[in-house]
């Protein structure tokens, strides 16, 4: 989820929902598209939420699409 537009290399669309975050927030979802942030590959259906203060990555979302996730105290 993230709530900066310019963050997307493609964006559509989509019937506003609702979703809700920490400590009972909610942010409105408009859209979905795809990141990019170089020198990493494209994430796709990443939704874009008004209201959101950090971007959120869904580790579970990124193994799905077959990415690989690895975490130590440095780094993921």
């Amino acid at each position: 989820m993230i709530s900066e537009k310019s963050m997307f290399q493609s964006l559509s669309p989509m019937s506003s929902r609702v979703v809700t975050f920490e400590r009972n927030q909610k942010g409105l979802i408009t859209g979905v598209g795809k990141v990019c942030i170089p020198p990493y590959p494209p994430i796709d259906n990443v939704l874009f939420v008004k209201g959101l203060k950090r971007n959120l990555l869904s580790t579970s979302q990124l193994c799905d699409n077959e990415y690989n996730v690895t975490f130590n105290k440095d780094m993921c």
